[in-house]
């Protein structure tokens, strides 16, 4: 199964500012464990570039990530492009 998603991160931005982008990272985590119903996620590398590109403070408000699952309910998420 293959999917595309924009997943928003503003609600990210009403935490401190020194926690942003882990936090960030563990919504994209969360949002597709609960959309695909995954039981393991794998974030890419170019993931945490994107989201990391700007530092701590500076998030982006969404990010469109291509997530594929695998028979075995492992999800494989890269930066849709």
């Amino acid at each position: 199964m293959e999917r595309v998603y924009t997943i928003p991160l503003r609600n990210v931005k009403n935490v401190k500012r020194t926690i942003r982008a882990p936090r960030a990272i563990r919504e994209v985590r969360n949002f597709l464990t609960k959309h695909m119903k995954a039981e393991e996620v794998k974030l890419d590398e170019s993931i945490n570039h994107v989201i990391w590109a700007r530092g701590i403070q500076k998030i982006p408000s969404k990010i469109t990530v291509k997530a594929v699952k695998d028979e075995d309910g492992v999800v494989e998420a890269t930066l849709a492009e």
